[in-house]
């Protein structure tokens, strides 16, 4: 996960934005709406604007189902907690991009089918069969379509190859290059238009 820290840190830098407007290590907390801060993974923050908000995820089993159902409230929960703060006015009036990128194990145990429990009511029927893995997909889609976040990444790797960066992609909705595309293209627009600055002098001394 450090390794796409970087590699997400570079991509920024390259579009534009300054070294020094990237946290990732200390000052990450933004103000919430139902609760009065919220760490988050990496921020951007230039000229008092919040411009990005990422949270990166990993998770090694053996409890694939309980850590997949904290993930799923807490990436719910600090959307909609940065959203409602956002909308009233916790931030600047530029709109922030926000991302989820998540890294699983690739395992027996994840990618297996499991079946659901469904005493009262049926379940959505793509939940049916599905892998921990398969629901992992599913969620970082629905965190997209529903617009709680801008771009979502999943990604499988092997306890193994992951430590020599091999993973995969399940869905190309949710590939690596198209959060990246994504990110670039919003920071590109703001590079841009940023008041009394041309884009050189938003690139600075890096």
């Amino acid at each position: 996960m450090d390794g796409f820290a970087r590699l997400i840190r570079r991509i920024l830098v390259e579009s534009g934005i300054p070294d020094a407007t990237i946290f990732r290590k200390e000052k990450r907390e933004l103000p919430g709406f139902f609760r009065p801060t919220k760490q988050w993974d990496l921020l951007v923050v230039v000229d008092g604007n919040l411009l990005v908000s990422i949270e990166l995820k990993s998770q090694v089993g053996p409890s694939f189902g309980n850590n997949l159902n904290n993930r799923t409230e807490e990436a719910v929960g600090s959307a909609t907690d940065l959203w409602t703060a956002y909308r009233e006015g916790a931030f600047k009036e530029i709109r922030p991009w926000i991302g989820y990128l998540m890294l699983l194990e690739q395992a027996p145990k994840s990618t297996n089918p499991i079946g659901v429990a469904e005493p009262h009511f049926n379940v959505f029927e793509e939940f049916r069969d599905a892998s921990y893995a398969k629901r992992y997909d599913l969620f970082c889609q629905k965190l997209v379509r529903e617009r709680l976040y801008d771009a979502a990444c999943f990604l499988l790797s092997e306890r193994v190859g992951g430590l020599k960066g091999k993973y995969s992609e399940p869905s190309a909705e949710l590939s690596f290059q198209n959060f990246a595309s994504s990110l670039t293209g919003r920071m590109i627009a703001y590079a841009k238009i940023r008041p009394g600055r041309n884009r050189q002098d938003l690139i600075g001394n890096r």
